[in-house]
């Protein structure tokens, strides 16, 4: 295997850890945005430690074009089984989750509707609320977020936001490391 495919599964695991050790202590809800950027961070370290290891011992010159399919190498095995830990997370381990996000948007809702200021404004806003009840706007609305937050929702989004980051991060990284870090020497 790979050295960067094995950096990539190493980030993982490591990210997986940290995931379970907020969801053990209980601060799975209040750890949200601490989990999305140790995730972040795992992803920019498995494509720089990759790359790195890559580069280090390379005995010749190689384009930057390499560099970037060698940091997405390190990447792109991060974002499937961390998206698919996310999926089995969501699903199995933590359902309460996704039911509560659920239940606090549905009950914001609520409290919008029931501001008659607020119901005027939306109705001004979308013509097609202006004839219906404020049961028949609860229930269209209702369904954003029951389509829109769950397991396997939230981690296609995931996938699909850190393949955009890797491939980022994987072109950052490469330059830098050209730049910076691996610059070639003057004879």
């Amino acid at each position: 295997m790979r050295i960067t495919v094995k950096t990539g599964l190493l980030f993982a695991a490591i990210w997986i850890a940290f995931k379970m050790m907020f969801f053990m202590t209980g601060l799975t809800g209040d750890s949200i945005q601490t989990s999305a950027m140790i995730n972040i961070l795992c992803l920019l370290l498995s494509i720089s430690v990759g790359l790195y290891l890559v580069k280090r011992g390379a005995t010749e010159e190689t384009s930057l074009m390499t560099d970037i399919k060698n940091g997405m190498t390190s990447g792109v095995p991060y974002i499937l089984v961390v998206s698919i830990f996310m999926y089995i997370f969501y699903s199995e381990i933590n359902p309460e989750f996704i039911s509560h996000l659920k239940a606090e948007k549905i009950q914001a809702m609520k409290t919008m509707l029931d501001d008659p200021e607020e119901l005027a404004r939306l109705k001004s806003d979308n013509a097609d609320f202006e004839v219906m009840s404020k049961d028949q706007i609860f229930e269209r609305m209702k369904q954003g977020p029951e389509n829109t937050l769950s397991a396997k929702a939230t981690s296609v989004l995931n996938l699909l936001a850190l393949l955009l980051l890797a491939t980022m991060n994987s072109i950052f990284v490469a330059v830098i490391y050209r730049k910076v870090v691996f610059v070639p020497r003057e004879q």
